[in-house]
């Protein structure tokens, strides 16, 4: 892929058309990011009866769970190749292809507005934060979801840590929000309040990524992600092997009988759209 002169909206859009990518996304990442779908959908009080707007559905899983509740949940992604995946997976569940930074929709519309992992891909999270509260009713409710610190995420932490030990994250990628911009209970707290919300929560939702073999990490990043698979392919030869020796060290001390169980939690924040303030 050439990055030259592409914005990161623009490269991380073409990443995630891209078929390959989001099969093997699908394939090996949804096992962990799905974990935390009932967390998410609670805190954000989705039920029977609920509108509620799914913000980079991928291949709708969220969508999905709350139409299982009973709820009537709209699926949006920027990725037309993710839409129609979802499309084809939940025939029976609405998907559109949308902006989460210019949404199509009127204000005061959903009752609930959820986001699954998908903040860190946005080039302007802010701004959607801004767009969520625009188009909730009074009293609604937003939930994200992203993954915690470096430190707790051990599959993603691993993988930069390696890079930044054998190799270097300077490769030119378009400069993006960092991907671990929400981990910490403070930015999301105030990225919340400063989008309108009030009354915010953070807490943590344990998740375990179970890999079968230690050299998978390494293999599955590669391939089924966009941001970390280009930072890899753009390291040298030399510096891509000791990066998988690495991470096949680290996967290694997570044994747990025949597979190796790997940290991966996430951390949710939730918020409620205020009845507006009559001036005195």
């Amino acid at each position: 892929m050439d990055n030259a002169g592409q914005s990161f909206g623009d490269f991380e859009h073409a990443g995630w058309e891209d078929a390959s990518t989001i099969t093997e996304y699908d394939r090996y990442l949804s096992l962990v990011t799905t974990q935390c779908i009932d967390a998410l959908l609670d805190d954000a009080g989705v039920g029977a009866g609920a509108r509620v707007l799914d913000v980079a559905t991928g291949a709708g899983y969220v969508a999905a769970a709350a139409a299982s509740r009973g709820a009537a949940p709209l699926g949006i992604d920027f990725s037309g190749a993710q839409v129609r995946l979802a499309r084809e997976r939940y025939p029976t569940v609405e998907f559109e292809q949308a902006d989460a930074g210019a949404l199509p929709f009127e204000p005061d519309t959903f009752d609930a507005v959820v986001n699954a992992f998908g903040m860190c891909h946005l080039p302007d999270p802010d701004r959607a934060l801004r767009e969520a509260f625009r188009v909730l009713k009074v009293g609604g409710r937003v939930a994200f979801a992203v993954w915690d610190v470096p430190e707790r995420t051990v599959g993603f932490g691993a993988v930069y840590a390696a890079i930044r030990a054998h190799g270097s994250l300077d490769v030119g990628l378009p400069v993006g929000p960092n991907f671990f911009l929400f981990s910490e209970p403070e930015r999301s707290v105030n990225a919340l309040r400063n989008a309108g919300f009030v009354s915010p929560t953070f807490r943590q939702v344990p998740q375990v990524w179970r890999i079968a073999d230690p050299d998978q990490l390494f293999d599955i990043v590669s391939v089924g992600t966009v941001r970390a698979a280009a930072t890899l392919r753009a390291q040298s030869s030399h510096a891509r092997e000791a990066i998988r020796a690495a991470l096949r060290q680290t996967v290694a001390s997570y044994r747990k009988g025949g597979v190796y169980e790997v940290p991966m939690p996430a951390v949710l924040a939730t918020a409620v759209k205020p009845v507006a303030s009559v001036p005195a």
